[in-house]
């Protein structure tokens, strides 16, 4: 919608009311602030408990089904309306609340996934939990609960100061590679939305509005002919040769690819013994860039040399896509909002408890950044360069969108780290998650009370998308890959 047509419709009325602000105004402003940082201050043990289950019991991509239980509880028993199951993905969700009426409508996201392989305790030192698998290495655990906080805050305000708009909470599975926000997104859940917030777990607070990677992943699996492979090796066919043939060119073509280009995989099936030629092998590949453009071209690529190696080696070859995101598109009207809100709460405070746990983890960082680091806001910026890859890049290019992250983990901690995991159960995390719920409520009430800032934020949405812009998923499959992790679900 344009801003003619804005004006003349729904938006209006708000308008009149941003271009008379007064002292009374600003004062109410002031007191909407205090009444939803009071009310996620109430609801700080309840998020503290959220977070704790989802940590305690991680859940891994399009699994997260006691994860999302809990959130769709706390959310349905503050009286939003909880529509599970969306969009093809059994533990996804949209929850409503407030009065649509002349309102906009505002999305925050919710995280839920585990990554394998991470197990560990809530202690500094490296001790994964005997029979546990997974574990909240990117501090997903954190990410839902906070979001849920912030909404029930929103809510609680909306309720009661009379403003029109409605807060949404899209509960979104299998961030790590499954893009379970890209389904959302294709199936329309975000075609009525205004603009969307949401927050990441960090090791430093910062209201940055940098880009990302865009992302395509899959695995390419070949299939061989099983013999023995000392009494009769020329009878077999090894589809673990067919993998190892496609690593190797995928490891010459790094050298001829645009700068900024990543390149990774994983085998995760070679075989089970060594005497049996294998009759099926997988590597598991993902393909990053700034660019979507360059990403296509190079899995592109990717898949031509998989045909390669089946031909080279009498194997066959076929290839299911699991992920495929769009790097982040920012924006800079709402990245000053969230910015605000951020440094109004502040940085997270460390007691006693918090500096030994964070000195003794520190130990086993190679970077070590002053513990106060935890305390400060970093210098707001925008069109930074981003290295990690999310769904929430697919949201950004839908509708106007920012995020903010504060430091839930130890200052130098990297993400998907046991470090991570580790922070992620403690209360340092749980402290950050709180400053998080409250910037994002913030955030959020600002936004309702500024009809001026969404119409900028649109603007710039569509500056930045360019007229010409089509979405097109870079997932290619109409489907979810609902078991992309249970192999290793354990």
């Amino acid at each position: 919608m344009n801003r003619k047509a804005l004006l003349s419709h729904r938006w209006l009325p708000w308008m009149l009311l941003a271009c008379i602000a007064t002292p009374a105004i600003a004062q109410q402003a002031g007191a909407a602030e205090d009444q939803v940082l009071q009310a996620v201050q109430r609801d700080a043990s309840r998020l503290d408990g959220l977070a704790h289950a989802l940590w305690a019991h991680p859940e891994l991509g399009y699994l997260e089904v006691e994860s999302s239980r809990r959130l769709q509880d706390e959310l349905r028993q503050a009286g939003f309306d909880v529509q599970a199951g969306v969009a093809g993905m059994p533990t996804a969700f949209v929850a409503r609340a407030g009065r649509r009426g002349n309102g906009p409508v505002i999305a925050l996201l919710a995280e839920m996934d585990a990554l394998p392989g991470m197990s560990q305790a809530a202690v500094p030192v490296r001790q994964p939990i005997p029979g546990q698998d997974a574990g909240q290495a990117c501090g997903h655990n954190l990410f839902g609960p906070a979001a849920v906080v912030a909404a029930r805050a929103i809510k609680a305000w909306l309720d009661t100061s009379g403003h029109d708009g409605e807060i949404r909470v899209y509960g979104t599975p299998a961030e790590e590679g499954g893009s379970g926000k890209v389904f959302m997104v294709k199936a329309g859940l975000f075609d009525d939305v205004d603009l969307a917030l949401h927050w990441h777990p960090a090791s430093t607070n910062s209201a940055r509005q940098d880009g990302s990677l865009a992302n395509i992943s899959g695995k390419f699996r070949f299939h061989g002919i099983a013999a023995h492979a000392a009494l009769a090796p020329d009878r077999g066919r090894s589809a673990l040769d067919g993998v190892e043939a496609l690593d190797f060119m995928a490891n010459m073509m790094r050298e001829h690819v645009p700068h900024g280009t990543r390149i990774h995989y994983v085998i995760t099936d070679g075989g089970e013994a060594p005497n049996v030629v294998p009759e099926t092998a997988e590597v598991y590949y993902y393909v990053r860039h700034a660019d979507p453009a360059v990403v296509r071209d190079v899995f592109a690529r990717l898949r031509k040399a998989a045909d390669g190696a089946a031909a080279g080696t009498g194997t066959t070859v076929e290839f299911e896509p699991t992920g495929g995101v769009y790097s982040l598109l920012p924006n800079d009207a709402l990245g000053q909002v969230v910015d605000a809100a951020l440094r109004r709460v502040g940085g997270v405070p460390y007691d006693a408890r918090d500096i030994a746990f964070a000195t003794r983890l520190q130990e086993s960082l190679d970077r070590r950044p002053p513990l106060a680091d935890a305390q400060q806001v970093q210098a707001y910026g925008v069109d930074g360069p981003g290295f990690a890859s999310t769904d929430v890049g697919d949201v950004s290019w839908t509708v106007p969108t920012a995020g903010l992250s504060t430091a839930t983990w130890v200052p130098g901690t990297p993400a998907h780290s046991w470090q991570a995991v580790a922070a992620s159960g403690h209360a340092i995390g749980n402290k950050g998650a709180l400053n998080a719920a409250s910037a994002l409520a913030l955030s959020a009430i600002a936004l309702y009370e500024s009809p001026d800032t969404i119409l900028q934020a649109k603007a710039e949405f569509d500056r930045r998308r360019g007229a010409s812009f089509h979405y097109v998923p870079l997932l290619e499959r109409d489907a979810p890959s609902l078991d992309y992790r249970k192999g290793l679900a354990r």
